[in-house]
């Protein structure tokens, strides 16, 4: 096919999947994380910005430490995980993910096409140290995640009630993967005390986590990860105010 015409016939269907709702980052096949392109398809969760205060609190941490091992879990596209190894040089990172679809995504990022964001110190450095994560098939709310043990452990786990799909957008209702965002109304902090179970059979002695969540369940939240044990819980807020992590120790 002559090549102007070969872009115009894409050019054409990229117009009718974004008129049929479709994100953009699905069509252009990419979305800006920290500083980088990171490559998302259908099935994937995009990575939002609010994310980003998570991938940076998480470094802070790592920086600080002498080959951090890094737990991410609930990974999706592996924007946190991938951004964490190539900001940290000589750290070991984890990831789990369900999802056939996600781990796919995951494992297929290029760091080489991982654009470095400007004003990182970190970054230029990085590509000397970088280890791939590693990323593993589980189930977090079953299962046991194998790895031995670790010092930072991240998550952005679903978190969205089934009842707040009202107020949400047709193009992330229709084409980004339900299970990656919605919890059932009547049990919404389900995948926090998984996570509770895994830092504290995880982590080592005075390890940290940090965990997105819901802003309306804030509290709520800490509580789990007080419950269960772990130490100094508190909560975070994004770029607008809103209470969006919960940090810990064990």
């Amino acid at each position: 096919m002559d090549p102007g015409l070969e872009a115009s016939a894409a050019l054409e269907e990229g117009l009718q999947r974004l008129l049929a709702g479709e994100p953009l980052q699905y069509v252009v096949g990419w979305q800006e994380f920290y500083g980088r392109r990171f490559r998302v398809a259908p099935g994937v969760l995009i990575p939002r910005p609010e994310t980003e205060i998570l991938v940076r609190e998480a470094c802070v941490r790592a920086l600080q430490l002498d080959g951090p091992r890094v737990l991410d879990l609930c990974t999706g596209s592996g924007c946190i995980a991938w951004s964490i190894a190539l900001e940290v040089p000589g750290a070991s990172v984890t990831a789990v993910d369900l999802s056939d679809d996600a781990l796919a995504v995951a494992r297929g990022q290029n760091p080489a096409f991982l654009h470095p964001g400007s004003g990182s110190e970190a970054s230029s450095s990085a590509k000397e140290g970088l280890i791939a994560p590693r990323f593993l098939k589980a189930d977090v709310l079953k299962e046991d995640i194998p790895g031995g043990s670790f010092d930072i452990i991240t998550a952005n786990p679903p978190y969205i009630r089934e009842s707040e799909k009202v107020h949400m957008h047709r193009n992330v209702l229709e084409h980004e993967p339900a299970m990656a965002l919605f919890v059932p109304d009547d049990d919404p902090l389900v995948f926090y005390r998984a996570i509770a179970r895994h830092a504290l059979a995880c982590l080592v002695p005075a390890g940290w986590g940090i965990v997105e969540i819901n802003e309306a369940l804030g509290s709520e939240t800490a509580a789990v990860f007080a419950a269960a044990g772990l130490q100094n819980v508190e909560i975070l807020r994004d770029f607008f105010g809103r209470e969006r992590f919960v940090t810990f120790n064990r």
